[in-house]
């Protein structure tokens, strides 16, 4: 029960009383107007694995390369629910001035609303979400010369499928498309190749596969 009242008054903070618009309501009221009950709210723990790559000018400074992440997640309302998860990334660097076997390290944490449909009694929920999340690039030994550690601040768009197989296990695929800034991990290696060409952008781009239980 305290699992539940938790993470359900997570759900609650972060969807309903965000903006000021909501600073003089009360969590509880407005729990009680969504019909929301912590004792009835699903929560659950999955592990994903997946692959995914930077896009535009970044993309061409780096390579494909896998991921994995655990997360946290409830489900307060019906076609509503929201995740908590860390998520770590290889993204190896395609430049011959650093060597083989470079790349940068993205180690992330977000959170992400969901909002879907349960459908086929009940079983399978097509959803998409939308959340914030913030990500620390490290670069490895042979490529700081060129390529910097940096903080960048991710905004995740995601459309995926979740399964139902019992009461307590699921699995589900997803792909997301993040919004990156801050992004000047690559400057320092394009102004060296080239000074006119400008500081390099780009997002990223991830597929995965998960798989979990709730309690």
């Amino acid at each position: 029960m305290k699992v539940h009242s938790w993470m359900g008054g997570i759900a609650v903070v972060a969807l309903c009383t965000t903006g000021s618009a909501f600073a003089a309501i009360d969590a509880a009221d407005v729990g009680d107007r969504l019909h929301f009950d912590p004792d009835r709210t699903m929560v659950g723990l999955d592990v994903r694995v997946g692959v995914g790559g930077l896009t535009g000018d970044l993309g061409a400074r780096t390579a494909p390369g896998p991921l994995l992440g655990i997360t946290a997640g409830a489900q307060p309302w019906r076609n509503l629910g929201i995740e908590a998860g860390v998520e770590g990334q290889r993204l190896p660097i395609d430049d011959d001035r650093v060597g083989d076997e470079q790349a940068m390290y993205r180690y992330n944490l977000g959170v992400l609303a969901k909002a879907g449909p349960l459908v086929l009694e009940d079983k399978l929920r097509p959803y998409v979400g939308v959340g914030i999340g913030v990500s620390y690039l490290n670069a490895t030994d042979g490529a700081d010369t060129l390529y910097e550690n940096d903080f960048i601040t991710e905004v995740p768009l995601a459309a995926g499928l979740d399964y139902r197989f019992t009461n307590n296990i699921y699995a589900g695929a997803r792909a997301s498309y993040r919004l990156l800034m801050g992004d000047e991990f690559a400057d320092a290696a394009t102004v060296t190749l080239d000074p006119d060409e400008g500081n390099p952008d780009g997002n990223l781009l991830n597929f995965g596969l998960m798989v979990g239980g709730r309690f």
